[in-house]
C-alpha cells in the first residue's frame, strides 16, 4: 500500500514540475523577441542621429560630403552653445543677440591670439535668456575673465518672450541633460534634420569649412549673393511685426543689472556695446513713435555702466542700401569686418580703418550731448536719403493695414 502511495505521489510531483515552467518559458521567449524587434529600429534611429549629429552636440566625427554641413545648427544655438560651454569652458565670452553672433569674431586680431574667446550670442534673446547663459558660463568656468556684451534695444521689450528653443533646465549643468540627449537621439524630427544634413553636405561647395560655428561665431556665409535689398525689406518688416508696441520690461532691466553685479562679484571684466544696426533700423524706431523711449533706454544704461555706442547715424550705419553692400547683411546685421572695427575701437586698437565718427563711449556726463548729436546726424540723413525714409514708412503703413484688416 505504501508503495502505491509513493508512486502516486511521485507521479503528481513530476506532473507539476513539467506543466508550469513550460508556459513561463514560452511567454518569456515571446517577450524577448518582442523587445528585440522593438529595440532594433529604436537603436538604429539613435545610432543614425548620433553619427550624423545635425545639431553638433555629440561631437561625432565629421565626414566630408556626409555630415559636415550642419544646416540646422544655427537655429538650435540655445542647445549646442549650452553644450559647448560645458565642453570648452572658455575663459572669455562674447554675448548678445544674432547681431553679435554673426558679427563679432572670437578669432579677431583685435582680441589677440592668446585669448580664449567663445561667441555665446544667440538668436533673438531677451535679457533673461542672456543672463541665464552668462550664469551657465560662470558655472562651468569659475575663472571667467572677460565678457564682451552686445546690447540691443529690442532685448528689453516686455513683449519679447523666451524663444521656444530656450530650456532653463539645461543651464548651469555640467553635462548634457537627459531630455536633450533622448530627444536628439530618438526624435523623428531629428531624423529629418539628419537627412537634411546629409543632403546639404552632398550639395555644398568644396570651399565650405567643416568647422563653422565651432567657436560660436556664425556669420552669414551668403550675404554677398545679390539679395541684400530683399533681406533689408524683410528685416524692416520683421521689426515692425515684433516691436511696434515696444514697452520696457522692468524684469529685463533687473536681469541686465544682475549681469553687471555678477561680473563685479566675480571680478569679471565687462565691456558693453550697442550694436551698429543700419540707419533704417533707427528710423523704424522713430516711425513707431518710440524714439523718446530709445533715448531713455540709453540714459538708463549709463546709470548702470559706461557703454560703447556704435548706433546712430555715422559713416558705417548710413551706407546706402544696394544689391551688394560692404557693411550689412540686412538692416539689423552687420558684417564681421564691421565687428572687427567695433573690437578695435573698444580695445583701443586704433587704426586708420576706423571712421572717426564710429563709436563713442557714453556715460552720465556726456549722454545728453551725445543724444543731441545723434538727432542732428539724423536730420542730415533724412535730407540725403529720402528714398530710404520712404521705404521705412511704406512698410510701417503696410504692417498697420494688415493688422487692421
Amino acid at each position: 500500500m505504501s508503495n502505491y502511495h509513493s508512486a502516486k505521489s511521485f507521479f503528481f510531483k513530476r506532473k507539476k514540475k513539467k506543466a508550469i515552467p513550460r508556459k513561463k518559458n514560452k511567454f518569456a521567449i515571446y517577450n524577448y523577441y518582442l523587445i528585440g524587434i522593438m529595440t532594433i529600429p529604436v537603436f538604429s534611429v539613435g545610432l543614425f542621429n548620433w553619427l550624423i549629429d545635425p545639431q553638433d552636440i555629440f561631437k561625432s566625427p565629421n565626414y566630408w560630403k556626409i555630415n559636415h554641413e550642419k544646416i540646422n545648427k544655427d537655429n538650435n544655438d540655445r542647445l549646442f552653445k549650452a553644450v559647448d560651454i560645458i565642453r570648452l569652458q572658455p575663459e572669455n565670452i562674447i554675448m548678445g543677440s544674432s547681431r553679435t553672433k554673426q558679427g563679432i569674431d572670437p578669432e579677431s586680431s583685435a582680441l589677440g591670439k592668446e585669448q580664449n574667446f567663445y561667441n555665446l550670442a544667440i538668436n533673438g534673446p531677451n535679457f533673461y535668456e542672456a543672463r541665464r547663459y552668462i550664469e551657465h558660463a560662470i558655472h562651468n568656468q569659475p575663472e571667467l575673465k572677460e565678457i564682451i556684451l552686445g546690447v540691443d534695444f529690442f532685448m528689453f521689450n516686455q513683449d519679447l518672450e523666451n524663444q521656444p528653443t530656450f530650456n532653463s533646465s539645461r543651464l548651469e549643468k555640467n553635462h548634457l541633460i537627459f531630455d536633450d540627449a533622448v530627444k536628439n537621439l530618438f526624435s523623428l524630427d531629428v531624423v529629418n534634420n539628419s537627412l537634411e544634413t546629409i543632403k546639404a553636405s552632398q550639395n555644398s561647395p568644396d570651399t565650405v569649412d567643416d568647422d563653422y560655428g565651432d567657436d560660436g561665431f556664425m556669420p552669414n556665409r551668403n550675404f554677398n549673393n545679390g539679395q541684400t535689398i530683399w533681406r533689408f525689406n524683410q528685416s524692416i518688416k520683421l521689426y515692425f511685426s515684433l516691436h511696434s508696441n515696444y514697452q520696457f520690461s522692468e524684469s529685463y532691466w533687473n536681469d541686465f543689472k544682475q549681469i553687471v553685479q555678477l561680473c563685479r562679484e566675480n571680478n569679471i571684466e565687462l565691456k558693453v556695446f550697442l550694436s551698429p544696426a543700419h540707419a533704417t533700423q533707427w528710423e523704424s524706431i522713430y516711425t513707431t513713435k518710440r524714439w523718446d523711449v530709445f533715448e531713455q533706454w540709453k540714459r538708463e544704461l549709463v546709470k548702470i555702466i559706461p557703454v560703447w555706442d556704435f548706433s546712430g547715424y555715422n559713416s558705417i550705419t548710413t551706407e546706402p542700401i544696394a544689391k551688394y553692400m560692404d557693411n550689412y547683411v540686412d538692416s539689423s546685421h552687420y558684417t564681421p569686418e564691421i565687428g572687427n572695427l567695433i573690437l578695435q575701437r573698444m580695445l583701443d586698437k586704433q587704426t586708420d580703418e576706423i571712421p572717426q565718427d564710429f563709436g563713442t563711449i557714453i556715460n552720465q556726463e556726456n549722454i545728453e550731448q551725445h543724444l543731441a548729436n545723434i538727432k542732428s546726424d539724423r536730420q542730415k540723413w533724412l535730407k540725403n536719403n529720402p528714398e530710404e525714409v520712404d521705404l521705412v514708412r511704406k512698410f510701417y503703413a503696410e504692417i498697420n493695414q494688415d493688422r487692421n484688416e
